[in-house]
Formats: structure tokens, C-alpha cells, sequence
């Protein structure tokens, strides 16, 4: 299917714009924030009952996290988010959208954790840190939706994370990873086939990889969890889209867990490109994906997982 053209005018102004592995940090973070937030209609966003920041445990210390609960009595699921920005980008506002969305279109409590970036704070403390707020929002069940059912979910990166605390974290119910990274080590066709012109791009990527790897190696379970243990994880929602670099290790991790006896749903939305969560203001095709993704994580979260 070709490009969604709604997605071209979009993808032009990205173009324009200086690429972000040649910005450093700080000025990479502002672009992203100013694309994810100054731009976004301030109508666009789903409506949740309320929002409320609190912490959640780190691995070193205390997290900020944004607590969103939905309308009605509950009790609720409760989802554990974090988001994507390639391990060096992205904070709580950057994804307020995509919290909200998965709030109030799977109806569950959805906990957004900012946790430790890269070059900062380098591999594994994003990851040791989804471990550990992961098993805190766990722990926590009952103070934040009530309900006996927990699971996790993000984009990209927090994608990577959400498969990652799904290893190392029993009793999860339920997972949500859209166009989750699962392999460092670049090694799929699609991140040549979608290498430029697509937003995320193949040396921004590298320059993600630099930043929060050094010199750790890709093949460890904590960086690619397509490399780690996936017999017994719990049900899985995996999303990609047919315009990105990630798209093939997206689905090479969901083959990976139906392999190992997970069930797992795997969905690669025609014409989208990266980042189509936060996209549907600009793209009626990229609404209806987003609308599609979280009916669809409801309902694995009310079969409990």
C-alpha cells in the first residue's frame, strides 16, 4: 500500500528540519517536545476522567510518573507506560496523548513513568528502571485501578522496555508494544528498506544505539529482548506500521513469543509510518489505528490476559 498522503506535508516538515542525530541531546529533546507538544491541537487529545502526578520506585530512587484514570467506579486495570524518544528523548507531556488514548479507549489506569534517558544515564538504567516501576505499579494494584489485572505497555523504546519488564517481572497480565524496538543490533531488512524518508531514520537510530549502549553489547536480553526468555510471558498486543525501520523486528518478536506459546495478536498498520500513535491529528488513517490498537488492548484486558 503506498504512503498515507496525509502523512506527506507532515513528513516534509521533518524533513526541513535539522536531523536529530545531528542535534545534540538537549536540542534533540526541545525538537521532539516542540513536535509532540507545542504543535499538537490542544482538542485533539482523549478526554480522561483525571490526571494526577505522583512517583513510582526506580531502580536507584524515585521516578515521576502521571497517573490517568478513566470515567466510572472501577474497579480498573491498571497499565504500567513508558514511552518512547529512541532511550534519549521524550518525558511525561511528550506522550500525554498516547496515555490518555490507552485510558480512555481501553479503560484502565494508566501509570506514565519518565524514567533515567541516555547519553545521561546509558544502558541498562532505563531498563533497570522499567523492572523496578514495573514491579512498584505491580505491587500497587490496588491503589491505582483496583483491579487484579496489570500490564504493560509503550512505544519504541518503551516498547523495548515493556518487553523487557515482561522477563523479569511474574504476574503481569497483559503486554502493548507499538513498533516496539526488540533487537539492537540493526540487523533487520526493514531498517534498510525504510532507512530515510520515513521519520525515524537509520542514523538517528545509530545515533539512539551510541547513546544509551556505549559499549554494552546488543545481544544482552536487557537491550534486545528478542533475545531473551519468552516461554511463559503473558498475552501480547504487537503493533507495527509497513513505512518503518522497525517494523520487521516488531514481528519477528511476535512470531518469537507464539513460538514460545504466548498468545500473541500482531497487527502491521498499511501506509503508517513510526510514530503514527501520535499522529492522528494530521492523519484520519493513523486515528483509526490508534482507535483499532487500544479497543483492541481493552479487550485482552478484560479477558484478565
Amino acid at each position: 500500500m503506498p504512503l498515507d498522503p496525509e502523512l506527506v506535508p507532515l513528513l516534509q516538515l521533518v524533513a526541513a528540519g535539522t536531523p536529530v542525530h545531528q542535534l545534540a541531546p538537549a536540542d534533540a529533546r526541545a525538537s521532539f517536545r516542540t513536535m509532540s507538544v507545542d504543535m499538537r491541537p490542544l482538542d485533539s487529545a482523549a478526554i480522561v476522567d483525571s490526571v494526577e502526578d505522583t512517583t513510582v520506585s526506580g531502580a536507584e530512587g524515585p521516578l515521576r510518573a502521571r497517573v490517568y484514570r478513566p470515567s466510572g467506579a472501577g474497579p480498573f486495570p491498571t497499565v504500567a507506560m513508558f514511552h518512547g524518544g529512541g532511550f534519549v528523548l521524550g518525558d511525561l507531556d511528550t506522550h500525554d496523548a498516547m496515555a490518555r488514548a490507552i485510558c480512555a479507549g481501553a479503560e484502565a489506569v494508566v501509570v506514565n513513568v519518565d524514567y533515567r534517558l541516555a547519553p545521561e544515564f546509558p544502558f541498562p538504567a532505563a531498563a533497570d528502571d522499567a523492572i523496578a516501576a514495573t514491579r512498584d505499579v505491580l505491587a500497587r494494584a490496588a491503589e491505582f485501578g483496583g483491579s487484579d489485572v496489570v500490564a504493560v505497555a509503550g512505544d519504541s523504546a518503551g516498547g523495548n522496555l515493556s518487553a523487557v519488564a515482561t522477563q523479569h517481572v511474574p504476574g503481569l497480565s497483559a503486554q502493548l508494544l507499538v513498533y516496539p524496538a526488540t533487537d539492537l543490533t540493526g540487523s533487520h531488512p526493514s531498517h534498510t528498506e525504510n532507512a530515510t524518508g520515513y521519520f525515524l531514520e537509520r542514523d538517528t537510530m545509530a545515533w539512539f544505539g551510541a547513546a544509551y549502549l556505549g559499549d554494552a553489547d546488543p545481544l544482552d536480553p536487557k537491550a534486545s529482548p528478542l533475545r531473551g526468555t519468552l516461554a511463559d510471558l503473558p498475552p501480547a498486543l504487537v503493533v507495527t506500521a509497513e513505512f518503518d525501520p522497525l517494523r520487521d523486528e516488531g514481528i519477528a518478536y511476535a512470531e518469537a513469543l507464539a513460538a514460545a506459546g504466548v498468545p500473541v495478536e500482531q497487527t502491521t498498520f498499511p501506509g503508517l509510518i513510526h510514530g503514527f500513535f501520535d499522529m492522528g491529528p494530521w492523519s484520519v488513517a493513523c486515528r483509526k489505528a490508534v482507535d483499532e490498537t487500544v479497543a483492541a488492548f481493552g479487550a485482552l484486558l478484560r479477558a484478565g490476559g
